[in-house]
C-alpha cells in the first residue's frame, strides 16, 4: 500500500495510490481510517511530504564505504564506527516531491546530495528486540540529505549544514510492503546517475537501530528514521535536478535552485 499526503482543491488529506489514482482516507495512517471511496487521478493532485514527523530522527554514518570516501578527501584514515549513533534533524528544513531545493546565496559550492532510505514508526517501540523491531514499521519513504559541506566542517552543529529550508526532499508516499534486502538505491543528477548501491548494506541495520534506540527512548507513530548514503557524494548547483529512486518505493524528484 502507498500513503500520501496531498491537496486536491484546495483541502489537504490522506489518501492511498492505486495504480494512477488516488483514493481519499479519513483520518490518517498511524489511528483509525477508512477510505471515502473519493478517487481522483494522481496527476491531478499536489504532493505534500508523506508525514511531518513527530521527531526527525537521522543515522549517524552508516555505510562503510561513505566513510571510506569522506577519509580519502580529508587524507585521514577511515574511522569505522562501533556502535549506531543518532541524531536529530529539523522539520522546517522538508520539502515534498518536486518541490525546489533552495541553495541559500551565501552558501558555498560544497552543497550535496545524500540519497537515504527513511523509515517510518507505525507503532510505539520501548525496549523492542531487533526480532521485533519492523513490526513497528509502517513504511518507507525515500529522502535526500542535502549538506553544506563547508558549513557542515566548520560549524560545532549541523543545524544551517543540515537544516537549512529545503535541504531535506522527502516523498514521494509512503511504501508499506517494502523487502529491505531487495532494494537499490540510484541517485541521478540531470538523468545521469552518480551513485547506486545495496540500499541494506548498512553498517548498522533497521532493525538494529530501532532496537537500540528503543532502550533509551519511546518511538511514536510518525516518527521517521534516516538511514544514511553511501558512497561519494558531488556538488549540485541552481539548475540541477536531483532524482533519488528505490526500488520498490519509487523516484524523488527535485529540482534546485539558488536564491538570489
Amino acid at each position: 500500500m502507498r500513503w500520501i499526503r496531498y491537496q486536491y482543491g484546495g483541502s489537504a488529506s490522506y489518501g492511498i495510490v492505486e495504480g494512477d489514482q488516488v483514493e481519499e482516507v479519513s483520518g490518517t495512517p498511524f489511528g483509525e481510517h477508512r477510505r471515502t471511496g473519493h478517487r481522483f487521478p494522481l496527476t491531478a493532485v499536489r504532493l505534500g511530504v508523506p508525514l511531518v514527523p513527530l521527531t526527525f530522527y537521522a543515522a549517524g554514518i552508516n555505510y562503510e564505504e561513505h566513510v571510506r570516501e569522506a577519509a580519502a578527501l580529508l587524507g585521514r584514515e577511515p574511522d569505522l564506527p562501533d556502535k549506531a549513533d543518532i541524531g536529530y534533524r529539523a522539520n522546517n528544513a522538508l520539502i515534498a516531491h518536486g518541490e525546489p531545493i533552495i541553495i541559500p546565496a551565501d552558501a558555498t559550492e560544497q552543497v550535496q546530495y545524500e540519497g537515504e532510505l527513511v523509515v517510518v514508526i507505525g507503532k510505539r517501540a520501548k525496549n523492542v528486540s531487533e526480532d521485533e523491531a519492523l513490526s513497528c514499521v509502517l513504511g518507507c519513504t525515500i529522502g535526500n540529505d542535502v549538506s553544506e559541506r563547508t558549513w557542515q566542517a566548520g560549524d560545532r552543529t549541523l543545524w544551517r549544514a543540515k537544516n537549512s529550508d529545503t535541504f531535506k526532499p522527502m516523498g514521494p508516499w509512503i511504501e508499506t510492503d517494502f523487502d529491505l534486502d531487495s532494494m537499490e538505491t540510484v541517485i541521478r543528477v540531470n538523468g545521469e546517475a552518480v551513485s547506486q548501491f545495496a540500499t541494506n548494506n548498512m553498517i548498522f541495520g533497521v532493525a538494529h537501530y530501532i532496537s537500540e534506540m528503543s532502550r533509551y527512548l519511546t518511538l511514536h507513530p510518525g516518527d521517521m528514521i534516516w538511514m544514511g548514503t553511501d558512497g561519494a557524494t558531488q556538488n549540485i548547483e541552481a539548475g540541477d535536478t536531483v532524482d533519488v529512486e528505490i526500488s520498490g518505493i519509487g523516484t524523488l524528484s527535485n529540482p534546485v535552485a539558488r536564491a538570489g
